[in-house]
């Protein structure tokens, strides 16, 4: 009987070890979990850095000369009238509780109402998805251009060709987006007359052309394809020196092919981060740029809202602005946990 117990226990011990269906609960569960924490642990980490930003946001308004009672007040308007409409737009409360006030109504979508008397969220309606349509088209042509210079410079490593492409892009990264702005405005408008200086819209708020996109992307993109073409090279420089790249090289296989399969793949957890950064500062570039450009973007209503004092209206840009950059930089850091935790 013992030696039957025995048995029978070790038959129940072993069958999930030969059966896979009973050992990928085992196995996936944990890892699910990991997986779900580390999600959770980001966006509560990015969540907390938006609601800092934010209370940093509403003290610097407060901090700035005049309020939106009279930035808004019309002339001839006594000092009843401006007491009255500081009263109107709650300005007479403390800050903190303006503060907690606003973000408690943000987790039901109410960005609050502007100085004006408009709903934020209508007032970005339109021109955060023009921003957002810039900010992609940038983003993507950025990408693609750096990858490719980047890839064809660790091709010819020490030639002139990696040369001019590193000085190239430290040049253009060094060089801020309105200075290029003007620029292309100089070349591709003034003196040549090939693309229309300003972006004119249409009747529902969108440029009329698409050509009226391509100043203003290029804009954005020029200083961000330096940094990420310098990212890109650095990565593929520190793969060059790892074991398996060393014998992909010894093997005898074409430069091009070592860096395409065994080089970049190990590369792209430091450019996935590198290329994410570039998120925020393609965002804050954009206030620059629309303005230059008159494109219809949320750069002119920030530049309007800080004017005007206008609190909620800027809270909402920076919210809107903040969450397409926590979204692509938690993505980033997933790719790179995932590239990172994929390796034997």
């Amino acid at each position: 009987m013992a030696e039957l117990s025995r048995t029978v226990e070790d038959d129940t011990v072993a069958a999930p070890a030969r059966s896979g269906e009973a050992t990928a609960p085992r196995r996936g569960g944990p890892l699910a979990v990991r997986v779900a924490v580390r999600i959770a642990t980001a966006v509560a980490r990015r969540a907390l850095m938006l609601a800092v930003l934010l209370a940093v946001v509403f003290v610097a308004v407060e901090a700035l000369p005049g309020d939106a009672a009279t930035a808004t007040s019309e002339r001839g308007d006594s000092a009843a009238d401006v007491a009255a409409r500081r009263h109107l737009l709650g300005l007479d409360r403390p800050l903190w509780q303006r503060f907690w006030d606003w973000m408690t109504a943000l987790p039901t979508g109410d960005l609050g109402t502007s100085a004006r008397g408009q709903k934020v969220t209508d007032l970005l309606a339109d021109p955060f998805p023009n921003t957002l349509l810039l900010g992609s088209v940038a983003f993507v042509l950025t990408v693609a251009v750096a990858l490719a210079l980047g890839c064809w410079a660790a091709c010819r490593p020490g030639r002139p060709v990696d040369r001019i492409i590193g000085h190239a892009a430290t040049a253009a990264f060094a060089v801020p987006e309105f200075v290029v702005s003007v620029g292309l405005l100089l070349v591709l408008s003034l003196w040549t007359g090939w693309l229309p200086a300003v972006t004119l819209t249409g009747a529902d708020g969108n440029p009329t052309t698409w050509t009226m996109l391509i100043m203003p992307v290029l804009a954005l993109a020029i200083p961000q394809t330096g940094w990420n073409t310098r990212i890109v090279r650095g990565a593929l420089a520190d793969q060059a020196a790892t074991p398996h790249v060393e014998a992909a090289h010894l093997d005898g296989l074409p430069v091009h092919r070592v860096v395409l399969r065994h080089a970049l793949p190990g590369a792209l957890p430091a450019i996935a981060i590198g290329i994410a950064t570039s998120t925020g500062m393609l965002l804050g570039g954009a206030v620059a740029v629309e303005t230059l450009f008159n494109y219809p973007g949320i750069g002119t209503v920030l530049a309007g809202a800080v004017a005007g004092r206008d609190t909620p209206l800027i809270a909402g840009v920076v919210i809107c602005a903040g969450t397409a950059i926590s979204v692509v930089l938690l993505a980033a850091d997933l790719v790179r946990a995932w590239m990172l935790g994929a390796r034997p």
